[in-house]
């Protein structure tokens, strides 16, 4: 049964193309149904259709820009064009771009719509017969070729065999080796099954080989970690006409990645030679140009970082409990402080950027209410990570980070504050929360939500139960807690920090709250230390 996608704005449409024939009786099946362009893309990646019907004319993403991008990035889904207009402009666009054919709505009839996607089918059949002769050859091809570059030992000789017996470079006087990087691979990919990731590849070499043309002497091949070679062969003798043409094919490799796949990429070109048996050393020449800031020496002649440190994990977790952004901010500085210079797929940056995502979903999950539901912490982190794929630099992924990190504060700042509270009063914990480090007043927070300071003082007693000063009072001494258990601050630092304007006063509400002093308190929670 050949599944088959319909995608138009219009709701009658729709209806028409269900009601118009029997599908399931010829062979073919409506699998799905879009009404826009994006969306139609979506559901392409997910079921996988054989054809997709298509409106030229359609809010967003027009059916002649949808076409093209299905064609670049589907190769193999045959796509079928829809108008209410008869306009050859866009019918040799359509074909242009490997539509089947192009149907005029009000013509459209059963017979019609029936034979029209048997045509599709047929070309689909003839399309893989096509694929069946050529593949087994060019697959074997691009094994022998990912071996080489993984430098498997004896890939030569069986390189140049498998040349002499299929005639294939005979022609050839010069080769050059390309390598293309997918910048944050080892993040998008950690949260993918095996079968997700073999298909971001697949989907990545595949578009990569297509925007090349089916030339035999342009050839993609995958490596590892998110890493493809591109092996370029040239009938001229000049390297460098050689390296300009490969280094102007690999920048419109790297723009058809972005612009189909929402990947950014970095690539560098390996040095022009003249037989298959230095191929290995162009591709390393690449290689080298590629990860060359990993080569430089950290300060101080350290190794390279990949994982914070145990003190940098501690005072992370600690910021989030207090919802202390200029802390967060300042473990995430720290962590960066020695990638800067590194290329963004380095392992060192992706190993800690990873474990600075893995901390806040986890340390998220711990503090969201029950009633909120885990499963939304989840959700948020895994679609998080797909903005990944379009960061290509490690400051950008620092900046990123400074983002992801304010909204998860943010997400947890409102958790708090919500409970069973009235509006008003979630406001006011809200502001509480964020401005409890500084100077926060009844009267300051009234005029924020434009209440008059009783009557909030009233709803808030009732609400809360405390009034306004004791409650900001128990937040600040909850905080005071954390920060003297963390044992980076002395009593006094801490006083300051949470907002208490003398450390007589910070005392007296320490012990109110606590039932003991600061100073025991630091005592009871670790016997051996001295107090500040």
């Amino acid at each position: 049964m050949y599944q088959v996608l319909l995608v138009d704005d219009e709701p009658l449409v729709h209806h028409h193309l269900r009601t118009v024939s029997e599908w399931r009786t010829h062979g073919f099946e409506l699998c799905g149904e879009a009404f826009e362009g994006e969306a139609a893309l979506q559901m392409i990646d997910r079921l996988r259709p054989h054809i997709v019907i298509l409106d030229v004319n359609m809010q967003g993403m027009n059916g002649v820009e949808l076409n093209r991008t299905i064609h670049m990035r589907y190769p193999s889904v045959k796509t079928i064009m829809l108008s209410s207009y008869d306009d050859y402009d866009y019918v040799r666009e359509c074909l242009k771009n490997g539509a089947v054919d192009y149907l005029l709505k009000h013509r459209l009839d059963a017979d019609q719509l029936i034979g029209v996607l048997r045509k599709a089918v047929r070309e689909m059949e003839e399309d893989q017969e096509d694929h069946k002769r050529t593949l087994g050859g060019l697959t074997e091809f691009r094994e022998l070729l990912a071996q080489l570059m993984r430098g498997k030992s004896g890939a030569v000789k069986e390189l140049q065999e498998y040349a002499r017996q299929s005639g294939r470079f005979q022609d050839t006087v010069c080769y050059t080796v390309a390598a293309m990087q997918i910048s944050s691979f080892l993040l998008l990919t950690e949260s993918r099954s095996d079968v997700q990731t073999n298909r971001l590849v697949q989907q990545a070499i595949d578009l990569m080989q297509q925007t090349l043309g089916d030339q035999p002497e342009r050839t993609v091949t995958y490596v590892e970690n998110g890493r493809m070679a591109v092996l370029f062969t040239f009938r001229e003798r000049s390297e460098q006409v050689a390296s300009s043409e490969t280094v102007r094919l690999m920048s419109h490799l790297r723009h058809s990645l972005e612009l189909f796949m929402n990947l950014k990429c970095t690539y560098a070109v390996g040095h022009v030679c003249s037989s298959l048996s230095k191929l290995e050393a162009s591709y390393r020449t690449a290689e080298q140009a590629l990860d060359a800031c990993q080569s430089l020496p950290s300060a101080g002649g350290q190794t390279e970082r990949v994982s914070l440190t145990i003190e940098e994990q501690k005072q992370l977790l600690l910021s989030m409990e207090n919802l202390d952004r200029g802390g967060v901010r300042e473990v995430i500085a720290s962590a960066f402080k020695g990638l800067r210079q590194q290329p963004v797929h380095a392992q060192g940056v992706q190993l800690i950027v990873r474990e600075l995502l893995s901390i806040g979903e986890k340390a998220t999950r711990k503090w969201w209410a029950p009633h909120s539901g885990g499963d939304k912490v989840d959700t948020y982190g895994l679609s998080a990570r797909e903005d990944l794929g379009r960061i290509g630099s490690v400051d950008g992924l620092e900046q990123w980070l400074y983002s992801y990190y304010e909204d998860l504060l943010d997400r947890l700042k409102r958790e708090r504050a919500a409970g069973h509270h009235s509006r008003h009063v979630s406001q006011v914990i809200l502001l509480i929360l964020e401005k409890y480090p500084s100077y926060i007043t009844l009267e300051l927070a009234a005029g924020a939500i434009g209440l008059n300071p009783s009557y909030l003082c009233r709803i808030f007693k009732e609400e809360t139960g405390m009034t306004f000063s004791e409650y900001v009072n128990r937040i600040r001494i909850d905080a005071s807690c954390k920060l003297l258990e963390s044992g980076r601050y002395s009593v006094k630092q801490v006083s300051v920090q949470v907002g208490f304007s003398t450390y007589n006063y910070f005392f007296k509400v320490f012990k109110e709250w606590t039932g003991m002093t600061p100073q025991a308190y630091v005592q009871k929670i670790r016997p051996s230390d001295s107090v500040k």
